[in-house]
């Protein structure tokens, strides 16, 4: 693994395959490190002539945390957006956006496959609306357009995410992380028990910030939706989605892919919102034909 300063802050970030290929950068979701893109699906797509890399968003993982900027209160940022009010949050999607593309400049790539996983997805779609030039090719899995008309959560799936280890010592932390696969895990591809827990343990020791988690999670709240400048987005676009997803539900994803012109959609019965092994194999069966078929501008 490599860091390096990206829009003014330490990004942590680990490459697999040939340099000289087309380059894909993987986005992780909300709180989850790049070790959260399992080996295996990396390889997978780098064995397929393609340059992968994964990296950690800012405020989690070993990228440069922003403790200056406090812990958001997430219930007033919630009523404020209630009130048709405009929250003050440390940071915004569009900055983690700009991060990947400096990374990108740092590393000297000029365009990319662009992949993201739940919130990732999200900086994903900003990346073509922002970025355009960029943008080889979109990827955007178990994300949103943002759209406020969508579906909600399930009740259980808002209740896990706005809830809490019982401490903060390691074994807590991963039976917690245990607590939310289970509620907003894939049923048709679940974990081994205990290569969940082991993978859970190994995040907590590689670096937990639950404070990191919370201005992500306001930069996701604050997020302004993306209805309007999807339609001109004109990257090839692959949009996945679990039909048994609690979290953000499918609806999303058709919403998604309806929004951005010649976007192809894969609605995955089984999937909820994860990113299990088993899921990864599947996952990666999807990924790459749509990745050879745009290999380059």
């Amino acid at each position: 693994m490599a860091n390096m300063i990206c829009n003014g802050l330490s990004l942590e970030y680990e490459a697999f395959g040939d340099a000289d290929k087309p380059a894909v950068f993987l986005i992780a979701g909300l709180g989850f490190q790049l070790i959260d893109w399992p080996v295996a699906f990396c390889e997978s797509v780098a064995a397929e002539g393609f340059h992968v890399i994964r990296f950690d968003n800012r405020d989690i993982g070993l990228s440069q945390k922003l403790d200056e900027k406090g812990i958001p209160d997430l219930g007033r940022i919630m009523q404020q957006l209630q009130n048709g009010e405009v929250p003050a949050v440390p940071y915004h999607l569009s900055q983690m956006a700009a991060d990947l593309a400096a990374l990108m400049e740092g590393l000297s790539i000029h365009q990319a496959h662009i992949i993201g996983m739940s919130m990732g997805g999200m900086i994903a779609q900003l990346m073509a609306i922002f970025y355009p030039e960029k943008v080889l090719s979109l990827t955007s899995i178990m994300s949103s357009s943002g759209n406020r008309q969508l579906p909600p959560s399930t009740p259980a799936a808002t209740s896990v995410l706005m809830s809490a280890p019982a401490s903060q010592d390691v074994e807590d932390v991963v039976d917690f992380g245990l607590k939310v696969n289970d509620v907003i895990g894939s049923p048709g591809y679940r974990w081994d028990r205990e290569a969940l827990r082991a993978h859970i343990r190994a995040c907590v020791k590689r670096n937990y910030s639950p404070a990191g988690y919370m201005r992500q999670y306001a930069a996701v709240l604050a997020s302004n939706p993306r209805v309007s400048e999807l339609p001109g987005v004109t990257a090839p676009t692959l949009v996945i989605h679990g039909k048994d997803d609690p979290l953000v539900p499918p609806e999303a994803g058709m919403d998604t892919a309806r929004l951005i012109p010649g976007a192809k959609l894969e609605l995955v019965a089984g999937m909820g919102h994860d990113l299990s092994p088993a899921l990864c194999e599947h996952l990666a069966s999807l990924v790459i034909p749509h990745l050879s078929a745009n290999r380059s501008g």
